[in-house]
């Protein structure tokens, strides 16, 4: 009699006996030659992944300061340290020069910068030396006796022991300034880490070098505004004046001028210009300048000198429009005329009174083949100011026009009576009242121009 067959089960033989047999345990199998490998190329990754984060969040950055203050958080990150500083000195000597703490005072770094710059490893990039970058890393600052004691003793009141320095460079502009990263311990960053942060740091070379390259693209545009506006108001019998002018970060072409006319006659005029950068200053120099003839030529009719205004502007920009309030004064008789293209009214603010000036509808200059509109004549009471601004100081809120003009009308209406004998405070009180975040406000990108004429 035949022995029974195990029944077959797929890819398995039954007749094969199992060996009893028990491999050793797994810990003694060689690897298999791939997975150095495949950890190395999971190590690549992975830093690969953390640079391309932290080179997104750089190039969001959109100013010199929140650029170093990213460089300093990234590098911390990266080479393992709580602290440091960054120095921007570009090469060239134009500036712009900022110096950026990481979790450091202000009187923290004051102190760090009375070590002689030839002592320190960022001072030695700032400076040039041969050796600057030959030894980035100090791992041990107060064990050092070769170090220069009055390092050493900055060292040790505010209780760093180590530090690793790197140079901010750009391919075109050259030199920036330096980093250096603080360590509480004795310590210096692996090989991998300072390939990483090198990495990094070139990236920020170049980011930092385009926003020093807008910086001083603003500023130059900052200083070509200020000499197109009045150095000074003038003085004339029986009217105060005061200014305030603020230039958006594009360079917008709002404009105000002040000029002493024939016969005690006062000349105060604002406008605002389409567009913004270097062309929209042009045009705006052109008009400041064009109206300043016209108001000596026939100030006394306003609508005359908006007329030749208009003229000009076809002219010399066919393609753009402009915005302008011109008010010819007597202050004598506290007698004002004026007319406006497509301005934003006057408002005249007193102890009885605010009120906006009923100037007539009108189309901005540039956009009729001929411009012409009738102009107004307004007397202010004795202690009035009357308030000129553009259409900046209206827009910064981000408002519906009918609300921003409720808020001027109450922001005029609110000024002390105890500051109301001077033009500025008033000037000033209207301008907090409508931005109560300041005129610095980051998102902000109109010009504003507040012009206050306060009559005796």
């Amino acid at each position: 009699m035949s022995a029974p067959h195990l029944p077959k089960v797929a890819g398995i033989d039954p007749t094969v006996a199992v060996s009893a047999h028990t491999d050793g345990p797994l810990a003694d199998v060689p690897s298999a030659p791939g997975t150095f490998l495949q950890d190395r190329l999971a190590g690549w990754i992975s830093d690969l992944t953390t640079l391309h984060e932290l080179t997104e969040r750089l190039a969001r950055t959109g100013t010199l300061d929140d650029a170093l203050h990213e460089l300093l958080d990234a590098g911390a990150a990266l080479v393992g340290a709580r602290r440091g500083l960054a120095v921007l000195e570009p090469s060239d000597h134009r500036g712009p020069v900022r110096t950026v703490g990481l979790a450091l005072t202000h009187a923290e770094l004051g102190l760090i910068e009375t070590v002689p710059r030839a002592a320190t490893s960022y001072g030695r990039i700032l400076e040039g030396l041969p050796d600057a970058e030959a030894a980035p890393a100090t791992p041990d600052l107060l064990g050092d006796t070769g170090l220069d004691p009055r390092r050493r003793e900055v060292a040790a009141l505010l209780g760093y022991a180590a530090s690793y320095a790197v140079p901010l460079t750009a391919e075109a502009a050259g030199p920036l300034g330096a980093a250096v990263w603080l360590y509480d311990e004795p310590a210096e960053p692996l090989e991998r880490r300072r390939h990483l942060v090198g990495l990094y740091t070139r990236y920020a070379g170049e980011h930092l070098a385009r926003l020093v390259e807008l910086e001083r693209a603003r500023a130059d545009v900052a200083t070509v505004t200020e000499e197109l506006l009045p150095s000074r108001l003038p003085r004339v019998t029986g009217v105060q004046l005061a200014a305030r002018h603020h230039r958006g970060p594009q360079g917008g072409g709002d404009w105000y001028d002040a000029l002493a006319l024939p016969e005690g006659a006062l000349g105060l005029a604002v406008g605002s210009v389409e567009g913004s950068g270097p062309g929209a200053l042009a045009a705006m120099g052109r008009l400041r300048a064009g109206l300043r003839a016209y108001a000596v030529m026939e100030g006394e009719d306003p609508v005359a000198v908006l007329s030749d205004l208009e003229l000009l502007l076809r002219l010399t920009e066919p393609a753009r429009t402009a915005t302008a309030l011109f008010a010819y004064c007597e202050p004598a008789g506290r007698k004002i005329l004026l007319a406006g293209a497509g301005h934003t009214p006057p408002l005249v603010i007193g102890d009885r009174r605010t009120e906006f000036v009923e100037t007539s509808v009108s189309a901005p200059l540039g956009m009729l083949a001929c411009w012409e509109a009738p102009s107004v004549e307004i007397t202010p009471a004795p202690g009035e100011t009357v308030l000129l601004c553009t259409d900046g100081l209206l827009r910064r809120g981000g408002e519906s026009t009918d609300r921003a003009f409720a808020r001027f009308h109450s922001a005029g209406a609110s000024v002390p009576k105890a500051v109301r004998h001077d033009a500025g405070a008033v000037a000033d009180h209207v301008l907090r009242a409508m931005l109560p975040d300041g005129l610095d406000r980051g998102d902000a990108t109109q010009d504003v121009v507040v012009l206050a004429a306060r009559f005796d």
